[in-house]
């Protein structure tokens, strides 16, 4: 007969294992769900602005890869 005390622990590692697996997955929907938000249109705007928001959009993609590269390391064991 199987115990509950040896099908939690079989439960946690199956389920570590779908989210080892879709990790990648999860982390290109959060990412694209952010650059929906930002993908607006903004008029009128000067070449001092275009250069301050290419910086912006360079250190905001440095930040993304690195908050990936964090995750992916938290869920390896």
């Amino acid at each position: 007969m199987i115990s509950m005390d040896d099908e939690l622990p079989e439960a946690i590692k199956k389920c570590l294992k779908i989210l080892e697996e879709n990790i990648d997955i999860l982390s290109n929907v959060e990412l694209d769900l952010e650059d929906q938000k930002e993908d607006e249109l903004t008029s009128g705007l000067e070449l001092h602005d275009l250069y301050d928001m290419t910086s912006d959009v360079a250190e905001s993609a440095k930040l993304k890869r690195a908050e990936f590269s964090l995750m992916r390391r938290k869920a390896d064991p």
